[in-house]
């Protein structure tokens, strides 16, 4: 089985009313990086994920997890 990372970010930033242009400059990367977090496309580093967690006010496991794909 393939692992993937995948997240929740779409969701909790639309819980919060905040765009990805709000997020990216937060997180100081631009929203085309949000924008493919979103999607699944790209994973982040660990120091990016971190900033995102922290401004979701969220622990990194419950905004990034592992997922098994066949």
């Amino acid at each position: 089985m393939k692992e993937t990372v995948t997240n929740k970010v779409y969701a909790l930033r639309s819980n919060a009313g905040v765009t990805q242009e709000q997020l990216a400059e937060a997180v100081e990367v631009t929203r085309q990086t949000i924008i493919a977090i979103e999607k699944g496309n790209y994973a982040p580093s660990v120091l990016l994920a971190l900033k995102i967690a922290h401004f979701f006010k969220s622990p990194v496991d419950e905004v990034f997890f592992i997922k098994n794909v066949k």
